[in-house]
């Protein structure tokens, strides 16, 4: 039995996120330095303490929007850095500075479009993507992937998120599909390799942009593969060879 459908992370997967927040943070020191006086020490160390707060971010929609949470964090870090009374202003100024910046250059790459197009002539695509629903839907929009899948699910919108098992199946219920005919792409392994190893998806396939197998990589996943576009070639040879850490490309 061959495949019938796979699952897509988008970050750092199908869009280069990591690359547009990089982007977003020089606009935003930029603007400390030019327009708000901060030196380039104190503009980076605001920046290096909202990312900070943002990897550790837990959100609540119920108790909080994104939008107040995260303007919160460039408040707590403009205040930690530079001290003195709490700048609501300038914290919104940098924050919506930041988002319109990262989500004007999250973009799905034309190779990349091609590689979706030609793989959906024969299995079904799914994106399944964890986090807020407005920043979720929001990066969607912004890189214009909707017409190349046949659902897209966002883990905030759910019960539960990746590597929850319960996502995993309400995407086969979606696509009318099985876990064992199905196989879920992304460079995360906590929750997109681990969350289809706990659903028994039929494999697993790792981005892993570096090329090199961390020591001790865990959870295991069935497949590595450098980039994204390997993937056509890796499903041909799928069902020949399920060996895990087969590197492809």
């Amino acid at each position: 039995m061959g495949v019938k459908a796979v699952f897509f992370d988008l970050d750092n997967t199908l869009v280069d996120t990591a690359a547009a927040g990089g982007r977003a943070r020089e606009e935003v020191i930029n603007v400390l330095q030019s327009k708000h006086q901060c030196d380039e020490g104190e503009a980076l160390m605001i920046c290096d303490k909202f990312q900070e707060k943002l990897r550790k971010e837990c959100h609540d929609p119920a108790k909080m929007c994104i939008t107040d949470l995260r303007i919160s964090h460039w408040e707590e870090a403009i205040q930690e850095t530079m001290g003195g009374e709490d700048n609501r202003n300038l914290a919104a100024e940098c924050y919506f500075l930041w988002k319109t910046t990262r989500l004007k250059h999250l973009t799905l790459a034309e190779d990349t479009r091609s590689m979706l197009t030609e793989l959906r002539k024969t299995v079904r695509l799914l994106l399944l993507t964890n986090g807020d629903r407005q920043t979720q839907r929001e990066k969607i929009e912004a890189c214009a992937c909707q017409p190349y899948f046949d659902a897209i699910v966002v883990g905030g919108e759910q019960k539960e998120e990746k590597p929850a098992p319960s996502i995993f199946y309400h995407c086969c219920d979606l696509l009318g599909v099985q876990p064992w005919d199905c196989v879920m792409v992304g460079d995360s392994l906590d929750t997109d390799i681990q969350g289809g190893l706990n659903a028994g998806l039929k494999a697993t396939v790792w981005i892993n942009k570096t090329k090199t197998l961390p020591k001790n990589t865990s959870p295991v996943p069935h497949y590595i593969i450098s980039s994204v576009l390997d993937l056509p070639a890796l499903l041909q040879n799928m069902d020949h060879n399920m060996n895990p850490n087969i590197e492809d490309g």
